[in-house]
């Protein structure tokens, strides 16, 4: 007889380290060009656990290697720290924002994710877009989705992507042999004389001859699959006329890729269907990304962000964006004044430097991002996706921090280089940094909207500004303020006043 107690029916067995649930909020959130920390132990829920602060060390530390990659994508890097009475997962990002999903430490699947915003306030990527004219739009990424949407992002914008890559797989469709049947005047192919004797010979159709042959031609069910997406496509654009001209190019632009689809009928794509094209050997670049937006067209999908539904996941650099930005207030600025802009972006500012010999040379040109010219007056503009201007506003030159002050004396030397790529007698250098939406007001009620400098030698003179731009507001509002400024520099009655920033050169 078995004694009694000494084996347990079914007994469990033990596991030192235990399988942590997520804790509610999965999503980690942080603005650009900022730091945020998580208390690990809260994070990957090892509060119950014998060593909580160890476990909690070893996923972390699992966690960042996982997901290092993916940090990247975003420019975030992340660390872990002891303040001496909690494990802390510190994040730091730089001046790219977006969405991507995160590898958990404990499941290996794609439990957590990562959202970077933009640190200045603004009504949503999609109505930024719709003010700037669509001169960017972010990036979607070839990851699995993110648990989250972005509910600000009209549909639109990801639209604007999904017909440029459907525009790219039409034009890289693979041609295969498919078989044919048509009634043809001349033979082709085998005839089927039974139809024929039937069908054509009774109603004196003598030239009417039914052929079956095989025929080279584009792959007819996967342009059906284009004509589904481009038709949802165009429904919902036209859905969304009211937010502006661009809306109305997209969908000229949508009705153009119809008309080369309009020879097939549309077929809506099943998920065994995209399945069975993503798995083709011989799949290239545009096919892979043709098909991923028309799997995002048949799902419905949006931008990741911090909603409820599933979203892409995307990124997009902030100091692209307030330079485009920056571009839409100044082509306004130039059309009021009678100026004329040259762009950086479009390399119609850039000038070459000649080295001698050339493989000597580091820097082969010099980009300025803006030259805004009227008469013989010109305007260098650089736009710095920086906070320079709210800490020089807020506080004295000696009292901002050693780090700031250096990276602002290096804007200062980088806008005063492009000063002699001007070629008017008078030259007005200008760096232009984003702020907030109340400082702006502000400073444009106490008419400090602009700081300016004047550097003396000689005979020659030259004009340095800094000014901000607040990119939650009205592009017609923020023109409305610099018009007066511009105009009176431009007509040779600017104001000369030295400020402590001439200091700053020294």
């Amino acid at each position: 007889m078995r004694p009694r107690g000494r084996f347990r029916k079914n007994s469990p067995k033990s596991v030192p380290l235990g399988i942590a649930a997520p804790e509610s909020s999965i999503c980690l959130e942080l603005c650009d060009h900022s730091e945020s920390e998580y208390s690990a132990v809260k994070f990957f829920n090892t509060s119950g656990s014998r060593d909580p602060y160890s476990q909690a060390a070893r996923l972390s530390e699992q966690f960042v290697q996982q997901n290092n990659v993916l940090f990247t994508l975003l420019g975030v890097q992340a660390t872990t720290r002891f303040d001496g009475q909690d494990l802390r997962l510190r994040l730091s990002s730089t001046s790219t924002v977006g969405a991507v999903p995160l590898v958990s430490p404990t499941r290996g699947t794609l439990d957590y994710g990562l959202v970077v915003q933009p640190r200045f306030l603004w009504p949503g990527i999609g109505p930024m877009l719709s003010e700037m004219g669509w001169r960017i739009t972010p990036t979607p990424l070839r990851l699995p989705l993110l648990k989250r949407s972005e509910r600000r992002v009209p549909p639109w914008v990801l639209s604007s992507m999904i017909l440029r890559r459907l525009q790219i797989l039409l034009e890289n469709l693979q041609r295969r042999f498919e078989y044919v049947k048509e009634v043809r005047s001349a033979p082709r192919g085998a005839i089927h004389w039974s139809e024929y004797a039937l069908r054509s010979v009774p109603t004196a159709q003598f030239l009417a001859l039914p052929c079956s042959y095989p025929d080279l031609r584009d792959d007819r069910s996967l342009k059906g699959v284009i004509r589904f997406a481009l038709e949802r496509q165009l429904g919902s654009l036209q859905t969304q006329s009211a937010h502006g001209s661009h809306v109305h190019r997209l969908i000229d632009f949508c009705s153009v890729l119809l008309g080369k689809v309009q020879s097939v009928a549309p077929i809506a794509p099943t998920p065994r269907t995209i399945q069975t094209w993503q798995q083709r050997p011989l799949r290239n670049e545009a096919l892979r990304e043709g098909i991923q937006a028309i799997e995002w067209t048949a799902e419905s999908r949006g931008l990741a962000g911090l909603g409820d539904m599933e979203g892409i996941p995307w990124t997009m650099p902030m100091d692209a964006f307030f330079e485009a930005f920056v571009e839409t207030v100044l082509r306004s600025l130039s059309r009021r004044i009678g100026a004329q802009l040259q762009v950086g972006r479009q390399r119609q500012t850039m000038r070459p430097i000649i080295w001698t010999p050339a493989f000597v040379g580091s820097q082969k040109s010099l980009v300025p991002d803006f030259l805004l010219e009227r008469g013989d007056t010109t305007f260098v503009i650089d736009a710095k996706y920086k906070r320079h201007f709210e800490e020089l506003d807020a506080h004295s030159w000696r009292a901002v921090e050693s780090e700031l002050r250096e990276r602002h004396r290096s804007d200062l030397f980088q806008v005063l280089a492009y000063a002699n790529l001007a070629r008017t007698s008078r030259v007005v250098t200008c760096l232009v940094y984003p702020c907030e939406i109340a400082l702006w007001e502000d400073l444009k009620r106490r008419g400090r909207l602009f700081h300016k400098a004047e550097i003396t030698a000689g005979n020659h003179s030259l004009s340095l500004w800094l000014t901000a731009m607040p990119m939650g507001k009205k592009v017609d509002e923020i023109v409305a303020s610099l018009e007066g400024e511009f105009r009176t520099e431009a007509a040779g009655n600017g104001l000369r006043n030295k400020t402590e920033y001439t200091s700053a050169l020294r």
